[in-house]
């Protein structure tokens, strides 16, 4: 949308009453911009949520309650809003109340220079954007030394405020420009005294908000984001980008991410190209409003000097940083939305799985786990160069499958994956017909083997067994072991490493903590790193619970969690919810019930005359007898004391105790033949499971060497995101396109016919 100053698309321009910071009178006292109603106003139509929604949900944040407590425990109060509706609310109250302090502080700034009016106050409180607010300021923000200050500190002023207002038709500008020829204030002729003239009213024209404010607009829906290759003769990642350009209004995230990549590795030069005549015109017309001024053409000489040495370059600065910024959020979305997939795979429950982390020269570590995670075995094999111990290895693995009674076998799918499911393959086939191996994501497996974390669980043990024991365990429970690395290490998304890294953390962890809390956790059998996710908990206290299971027993009820040191009533009423123990003496300590809820709980079952394990038994029975019944929700809830959003969790609770949501996800994909690249022909279908989304389609594992990709024109029909179609983790049919095996790479399109 431009601006009213300048529709440059439509080639009409207003004339702008430009003034100066000296002709500004009647300074008023600055205000307060945006009241709380007004934030939860301007919140509730930008969000499209109800106002009261907003404001209660702001009480709520600013009481410090967790946002999955908020979104679970506190339907009522907020309307029944999900975690992302909160998180908007959060970010969206934490930027107004940032921007309003902000113009509180340039408000008292200019108030105290004298030069606060009511229409520049005005400005500035209806400012929506933080950048209009900062262009505002800038006419009356402390300069370092500049061009324009040093001509200020010379005395020609004046002079400059002749050429901006253009009011003077008689004489020769060098005539009117002598008076200010000075040898001591380093002015030493008329032409000196002009041109610091010209400075002065160069750094005016770039002040102006609304000159700013043309110029991004323009830039924005005209100019182009350009590379070129540093040296066209090297072969790199970015030969596309060796000579490129595209519109900056439609350039999409991952190549404006490529493009900053290649430009922080030396190997291209990149830029915004702009046609800037019609610019410059278009700004002639709203600058000079008195052609016949003896000084328009230094004016004009002004205009072009201050869009090329001030404007042009801060305003690029300021677009590339705003495509970077929107680039870096919807790379993160992007990562957020596959960690959130991955973190939510089935897990592998009742079985007892060996791990093999392969490997060349050192060998391929092998571990054994049984059906809690707790390792049982370990040992090393060599079957492949320079060792080529091929019988030993087939030994080993067959002697310690029989031993522990392997059910599933998993294979990291690092350096010499598929040379050990070669050799895994032929051990099944020969000697282990009832055994499965399935092919595991081992990312991060070596940033976890040596981290303080592994250290402690595993003090006796080398660190590539204990990477070799996260492999097992990632098929047991994938979100129990995969909390214990950093996100970044677990091998999804695009570019993480070139994004804002502080809000990658910051979404990263909203992820971790919204999918552990929604999963809930096990209060005797989690992990330090487990725990310390849990809504109202954080590291000390999640290591204080584990010292105090260590040192009391497993926990019996939820009650002892006030016992735990540092675990106060806030705290408390936070996590009590998220925490299960399956063999409490108190049945709803199983549930997701909030212990806040068990006097309702309890009354509820009292008048329906049922006890707790009739209905854990019988699948919907409560709901069915509530019918059966003609209990209405809204009088059975207000019978009880609570809302009809806590009552429908209630029942939920008490007919699906301890239910995981992970059961519902697609399961690991097992396998007991290898299947090789070389086997692939164009046309065969194929099941595979998904690994990474990124804009332009998915990477999916079939069981060869490399990923196959399934480009987002192979989904289906006009595809824009891929994430609408597929996840991480998702099991899908897939048919070979093509196979390049020069290059290791596989075509794959979703459309089977």
């Amino acid at each position: 949308m431009l601006s009213s100053s300048l529709c440059a698309l439509c080639g009409s321009v207003a004339k702008m009453e430009i003034k100066m910071p000296e002709e500004y009178h009647n300074e008023v006292e600055p205000t307060v911009c945006m009241s709380a109603n007004d934030i939860v106003d301007a919140i509730s139509f930008e969000l499209e949520i109800r106002p009261e929604q907003v404001k209660n949900t702001i009480e709520l944040l600013d009481q410090e309650n967790t946002i999955p407590f908020i979104a679970r425990y506190r339907k009522e109060v907020t309307g029944k809003l999900d975690e992302e509706q909160i998180r908007s609310i959060q970010t969206q109250v934490t930027y107004m109340r940032n921007l309003e302090e902000r113009k509180q502080t340039i408000l008292n700034t200019i108030h105290e220079q004298g030069k606060l009016t009511a229409e520049l106050r005005d400005q500035i409180c209806q400012a929506k954007k933080l950048q209009q607010v900062e262009d505002l300021y800038l006419p009356y923000k402390p300069k370092r030394k500049t061009r324009g200050t040093v001509a200020k500190a010379r005395g020609l002023e004046p002079l400059a405020l002749l050429i901006w207002e253009q009011k003077t038709t008689d004489g020769t500008p060098e005539e009117l420009a002598l008076p200010f020829v000075d040898e001591e204030k380093e002015v030493p002729t008329v032409a000196d005294a002009l041109q610091g003239a010209r400075d002065m009213v160069a750094e005016m024209i770039s002040d102006r908000a609304k000159i700013r404010q043309m110029v991004r607009e323009y830039t924005f829906h005209n100019g182009q984001l350009s590379s070129e290759a540093k040296d066209p003769d090297k072969r790199s990642d970015f030969e596309m980008y060796y000579e490129y350009a595209e519109p900056l209004k439609q350039i999409p995230p991952h190549r404006i991410l490529a493009m900053n990549r290649g430009e922080q590795e030396g190997v291209l030069r990149v830029g915004v190209q702009l046609e800037t005549e019609r610019l410059l015109n278009l700004l002639g017309q709203v600058i000079v409003t008195e052609p016949l001024s003896i000084f328009t053409s230094h004016l004009e000489e002004a205009l072009s000097d201050s869009y090329q040495r001030l404007i042009a370059p801060s305003i690029e600065r300021e677009l590339r940083n705003q495509l970077t910024e929107k680039a870096d959020r919807h790379a993160i979305r992007i990562f957020a939305a596959n960690l959130r997939n991955v973190l939510l795979q089935s897990p592998i429950r009742g079985k007892r799985i060996m791990g093999i982390d392969p490997g060349y020269r050192t060998g391929c570590k092998v571990a054994v786990i049984d059906e809690t995670g707790k390792y049982l075995e370990g040992s090393t094999i060599y079957p492949h160069p320079p060792q080529n111990d091929r019988d030993g290895a087939k030994r080993t693995i067959f002697e310690l499958a029989n031993k522990h009674y392997i059910n599933i076998i998993a294979i990291g799918n690092g350096t010499a994956s598929r040379e050990t499911e070669q050799l895994v393959a032929e051990i099944i086939q020969d000697q282990l017909p009832d055994v499965v191996y399935a092919i595991v994501n081992e990312a991060g497996a070596s940033v976890y083997s040596a981290s303080d974390i592994a250290r402690e669980e595993f003090p006796d043990l080398e660190a590539g067994m204990r990477g070799n024991i996260s492999i097992a365990r990632r098929l047991l429970d994938p979100l129990s072991e995969l909390v214990k690395i950093d996100p970044k290490s677990i091998g999804v998304g695009l570019y993480q490493h070139d994004v804002n890294q502080k809000e990658l953390n910051e979404s990263l962890d909203t992820v971790v903590e919204s999918v552990v809390n929604f999963v809930g956790v096990d209060l005797n059998t989690a992990s330090t790193a487990l725990l310390k996710h849990v809504a109202g908990l954080n590291a000390r206290l999640a290591k204080n619970m584990v010292i105090y299971r260590e040192k009391n027993g497993t926990f019996k009820n939820r009650d002892q969690l006030t016992e735990v040191s540092g675990m106060g009533p806030k705290a408390f009423e936070q996590c009590a919810g998220f925490l299960r123990i399956p063999d409490s003496d108190n049945m709803l300590d199983r549930t997701a019930i909030h212990p806040e809820s068990y006097k309702a709980t309890e009354q509820l079952l009292k008048i329906l005359d049922l006890d707790f394990e009739t209905v854990r038994l019988r699948s919907e029975f409560l709901s069915e007898q509530i019918l059966e019944r003609g209990l209405k929700p809204p009088e059975l809830a207000a019978q009880i004391g609570v809302g009809e959003p806590t009552l429908a969790d209630i029942i939920d609770s008490l007919e699906k105790p301890g239910r995981d949501p992970r059961a519902d996800m697609p399961k690991p994909i097992f396998r007991s033949d290898v299947l090789k690249m070389e086997d692939l022909q164009e046309g065969m279908i194929l099941k595979g499971t998904v690994r990474n989304v990124v804009d332009f389609g998915a990477f999916v594992d079939i069981g060869v060497k490399q990923d196959g990709l399934v480009h987002r024109s192979e989904m289906g029909q006009k595809v824009r995101n891929p994430l609408e179609v597929v996840s991480a983790g998702d099991v899908i049919e897939v048919r070979v396109l093509k196979v390049d095996l020069e290059r290791g790479r596989v075509a794959l399109s979703m459309k089977l016919k």
